[in-house]
């Protein structure tokens, strides 16, 4: 009869080399407690935690938190953001709670707080998306108030400055081409008989051109809920989307396991399924920390070489309060706050 010593012998000898590394401790994470991409986290964290410190809903406090940085005169998220190409900012939003309900908005123009179009997709419609037009034309039947045209002072200043130093020349196929410098100045590259363009990998101040406030939270009743907010790339192809409001690239939540958001070259976050994947690793037990780096392991043997060239970024929470976060180059942090003097800014940790 195998008795417990003769177990305990033969796990001893036979296991020795077995290692539990990367697998989600058993203790107790921060409960409430949120998390946004970048530095602008930290205040848009304040907002969620005034939510969560008096027993909120996680799902409200990812959509009033993210609606501080609509708010901002920000590169790449809100109406003050960079344009399109044809000088147009359009933005996209995505929000999913504990229940699996989601709503996601793309292309829309013209109104202050599409994370909470999004919420109202989710909420008032059978549908996850909506897209351009018809986003705008739902969210006038909401109560949703047209801002003017125009851009902000920084984006025109940002668009002329684009609009001067682009090259005009055709770029067909240009995810099978190295033909991106890395030149801080790189501008795009454009057809003008087809229209093709590349949006510029930095901006004109060496900063990514991909910047997203995404947020995920768990509430003082254990649910969890997350939002992602963007203009998308600027000077972006008319009509472009991001992983942002896309389910499963750029945001999943699922109630039993956990919470992600990405943020980065959203191109290559949708074809990982981003945040599914850091997903999937969670529930097969790994820490949040480790899920995400395994998912930004895959998207740099998909990209290869060129994943020099682009940032991704994910960041998770699981189920007991336990977070982390992982980058594929140096240069990201994520905000964390559990109380009111507990908001800090982590700096990831990278691959490459």
């Amino acid at each position: 009869m195998f008795s417990r010593r003769k177990f305990l012998q033969v796990g001893s000898l036979g296991f020795g080399s077995f290692s539990l590394a990367g697998f989600a401790p058993k203790y107790a994470g921060k409960k409430p407690i949120v998390l946004s991409t970048w530095d602008a986290g930290i205040r848009a964290n304040k907002a969620a935690w005034n939510v969560l410190k008096n027993n909120g809903r996680a799902l409200d406090a990812v959509e009033q938190g993210v609606m501080v940085t609509e708010n901002e005169m920000n590169c790449c998220v809100g109406l003050g953001a960079n344009p399109d190409r044809d000088g147009f900012v359009t933005l996209d939003a995505s929000i999913m709670d504990e229940n699996a309900n989601c709503g996601s908005v793309a292309c829309l123009e013209r109104i202050k707080h599409p994370i909470s179009v999004a919420r109202k997709v989710m909420e008032n419609t059978p549908h996850v998306m909506l897209v351009g037009q018809g986003a705008q034309q739902f969210a006038l039947s909401q109560g949703f108030t047209l801002e003017k045209e125009g851009l902000s002072e920084g984006a025109e200043r940002e668009y002329k400055k684009w609009l001067q130093k682009s090259e005009y020349k055709p770029a067909i196929n240009r995810e099978n081409k190295e033909n991106r410098s890395n030149n801080q100045n790189e501008v795009a590259s454009v057809s003008k008989s087809n229209s093709i363009i590349s949006a510029p990998a930095r901006l004109s101040d060496g900063s990514w051109n991909h910047d997203t406030i995404g947020m995920i939270a768990l509430d003082a009743h254990g649910n969890l809920s997350g939002s992602c907010t963007t203009s998308g790339m600027g000077f972006k192809m008319r009509g472009r989307v991001g992983d942002s409001p896309i389910i499963g690239a750029g945001l999943f939540v699922d109630n039993e396991v956990g919470a992600v958001v990405a943020t980065g070259q959203g191109e290559d976050i949708i074809r990982i399924g981003g945040a599914h994947a850091v997903m999937e690793f969670m529930r097969q037990g790994l820490s949040p920390e480790m899920a995400c780096k395994k998912a930004v392991e895959r998207l740099l043997k998909v990209k290869g070489a060129k994943a020099k060239e682009i940032q991704a970024c994910m960041i998770a929470i699981n189920k007991d309060g336990v977070y982390g976060g992982y980058a594929l180059q140096k240069g990201f942090n994520y905000a964390v706050c559990y109380a009111d003097d507990k908001n800090i800014l982590v700096d990831s940790k990278f691959l490459i």
